[in-house]
């Protein structure tokens, strides 16, 4: 237990938002970035989800909807094709994106700066 709360980072809205304009950027992030932003947005999504079960956000039928997309994302891998990888990266981007946006419409979460 002790070590958990050692490992214990605060939520970081601004890196989520930082990872999602990676993703959604008009220009693509390099092919080798890939797998650690899939990786990180996947990390953002499973804490957002955490955040709207403990605070009952879940009972909000956007908030349901979303975490219900998110947690299908979490599970999936990151296809192998660079095209597919890129779908793949930019659903969990819009979905993290959304998810936190309503989280904090309902204030569930403080505005990310």
């Amino acid at each position: 237990m002790l070590e958990r709360v050692r490992g214990w980072s605060p939520f970081d809205g601004g890196a989520v938002l930082d990872d999602v304009a990676a993703v959604l950027d008009d220009v693509p992030p390099p092919e080798e970035d890939s797998a650690q932003l899939a990786e990180r947005l996947s990390g953002h999504l499973a804490r957002l989800v955490t955040i709207a079960v403990a605070s009952e956000a879940e009972q909000d039928p956007t908030v349901a909807q979303l975490v219900l997309r998110a947690r299908t994302l979490h599970a999936d891998r990151l296809p192998c094709g660079r095209q597919e990888a890129m779908a793949h990266l930019r659903r969990l981007g819009w979905t993290a994106n959304e998810l936190h946006y309503r989280l904090t419409a309902i204030r569930c979460l403080k505005e990310a700066a």
